[in-house]
């Protein structure tokens, strides 16, 4: 029979190893590793990180259904715009993409949602997204196993990241009068015309991977109060001009997400593939320059990282490698 001091001796060494694996587990899993981004256009984004690849909002087909055209031109033939019924371009997405485990979807417009389903029967992937987004998809032949409905408010953990769901605006299009309350509900008919791809709801999300918390955006708004608290190491936030509709966007959005180090512009080009280089470069002028000066003027240590498209943007143990 071991003595009380002896007993007590055992118990305290095995409570320290016990301290010392936990604190080292915590400090393995909230340690920064490596993280990778590309911008894939429009509000279409690659995350790579411990072998997984999430997709955000991927929209490879891009210049097939209007966007190529300028926007006096869009607006000459918006009804027949309108009524046309989108195809994705299977051909292109294959070769940009070629794996996901997660697809997560903002909203339910033509330009967030499209490639979805041909992306998610293809490589088996989770899609996360409104009811809307859901029925959409599954009335298109993806599996309900792969379909993960969501309203906002939701804080899932998978196997090596976990996603928080934030509600959220959409863009304020129309000079502040846009407004849509419809829903898709169960029954969604086929074929799919332009004018059937409704916002659905919109969300934002948190993804927590690779020590890492990535905040996404795809429109130019959002509900301040459901960002208070947050402190995302990487804000991915949306950028057109029609953010300046919105109170003191940039201001706003970067004191509630408690300045972030590292911020990247997304939905700022119009065309996400095939502009010719001038009508790039001009539309990096005037959406990003300006919205550069506003992150510097609201939260000078954030660093702004301007994506190109389809070119990788590393990040490994927090430091950027350009």
């Amino acid at each position: 029979m071991i003595s009380y001091q002896t007993w007590a001796g055992r118990m305290r060494l095995k409570l320290a190893a016990l301290i010392c694996l936990l604190t080292a587990s915590m400090s393995a899993s909230g340690q920064a590793g490596d993280i990778e981004f590309n911008y894939l256009g429009t509000a279409g984004w690659e995350i790579k990180s411990g072998g997984l690849v999430i997709l955000v909002d991927p929209f490879i087909s891009g210049l097939k259904y209007g966007l190529e055209r300028s926007i006096a031109e869009r607006e000459k033939s918006r009804s027949l715009w309108m009524a046309d019924r989108p195809v994705p371009d299977t051909a292109l997405i294959d070769k940009v993409l070629t794996k996901a485990d997660f697809i997560l979807v903002h909203h339910s417009h033509v330009d967030h949602i499209l490639d979805v389903p041909h992306i998610a029967k293809k490589t088996g992937a989770k899609v996360i997204g409104t009811e809307t987004t859901r029925n959409m998809l599954r009335a298109q032949g993806v599996p309900d196993a792969q379909l993960h409905a969501v309203r906002g408010g939701e804080d899932y953990q998978f196997e090596g990241l976990s996603i928080r769901v934030i509600p959220s605006l959409h863009t304020a299009f129309e000079d502040k009068k846009y407004f849509d309350s419809r829903r898709h509900g169960p029954e969604v008919k086929l074929p799919l015309q332009r004018a059937d791809f409704i916002e659905g709801g919109t969300l934002m999300y948190l993804i927590r991977v690779g020590g890492y918390e990535v905040l996404t955006m795809g429109s130019m708004n959002f509900i301040e109060r459901e960002l208070q608290g947050l402190k995302p190491d990487i804000l991915i936030a949306g950028v057109t001009n029609s953010r300046r509709h919105i109170y003191e966007y940039t201001n706003r959005l970067l004191a509630a997400t408690g300045s972030p180090k590292i911020v990247m512009p997304s939905h700022w080009d119009i065309s996400p593939l095939y502009r010719n280089e001038a009508a790039y470069q001009q539309e990096r002028t005037e959406v990003l320059g300006p919205f550069v000066k506003e992150v510097a003027s609201a939260a000078p240590a954030s660093k702004v990282i301007l994506p190109i498209h389809l070119r990788p943007i590393a990040i490994s143990g927090g430091r950027v490698e350009e």
